[in-house]
């Protein structure tokens, strides 16, 4: 990523957002976290740092009182809820929809002017490998986050130009998310073992795809849906 960027990661309390924001802040840009908790770090970054305490899910987070234009937005809150489809309740399928799907777009909607302020704005969005490729008990998730796959593509058109909306499809990552799936060695094993690269994917490894495409760098990319799932979706072994 070049030049000095003001950013806002909505979820940057663990996960991929909290690697994202490392990452963005040692490269020296400008970080407006948002998260439910709050974050509290050493004071060591390059780059500024702001902790907002918000329920993006819930409610519109308006941004334009803490900065006065974005060049780039990354909505990183998801959920794992894997059930099969006997057992899915309506609840379940709006909480996932709500979450991964309508707080995504109600924060873009809401900042929309301030990343119109600024001369190439980036959005970043998440999706999983679960809706290109059909996985059992998955219909909940596969669901929201095929929402967030049409809300990438459909923005990409209506906000181009300017304004450039990419979205990353990760298998199952190492996260705190994703932890009682990952619980055992066992676990950890079997989950590699589905992989062609035969293991299973870091916090660390997907937000540098993300701050990649936040930069100058992807300045030609927009519409995309990035499969980063250590080829599950694409080879077979």
């Amino acid at each position: 990523m070049s030049a000095f960027k003001t950013i806002a990661v909505v979820g940057d309390s663990k996960g991929i957002g909290e690697a994202l924001r490392e990452q963005l802040l040692d490269a020296g840009h400008r970080v407006i976290g948002v998260s439910r908790t709050g974050v509290q770090r050493p004071t060591d970054a390059v780059g500024e740092y702001q902790s907002l305490v918000f329920d993006a899910v819930a409610h519109p987070c308006d941004l334009s009182g803490f900065a006065d234009q974005l060049d780039g937005i990354a909505y990183c809150p998801g959920t794992i809820r894997l059930k099969p489809m006997k057992g899915m309740k309506k609840e379940h399928a709006l909480e996932d929809w709500n979450v991964n799907a309508w707080g995504a777009a109600q924060t873009l909607q809401t900042n929309f002017s301030l990343l119109q302020k600024s001369k190439q704005a980036s959005v970043v969005l998440f999706s999983t490998v679960a809706v290109q490729t059909g996985m059992p008990y998955h219909t909940s998730i596969a669901m929201a986050k095929g929402a967030v796959e049409g809300l990438t593509r459909s923005l990409a058109a209506e906000w181009s130009p300017q304004i450039r909306v990419n979205a990353i499809a990760p298998s199952l990552t190492d996260t705190p998310l994703a932890s009682a799936m990952l619980s055992s060695e066992a676990k950890q094993e079997a989950s590699a073992a589905r992989h062609p690269l035969n293991r299973i994917g870091s916090a660390e490894e997907i937000a540098s795809l993300a701050a990649w495409l936040l930069g100058d760098g992807a300045a030609f990319t927009t519409g995309q849906v990035f499969q980063a799932d250590g080829g599950m979706n694409g080879i077979r072994k």
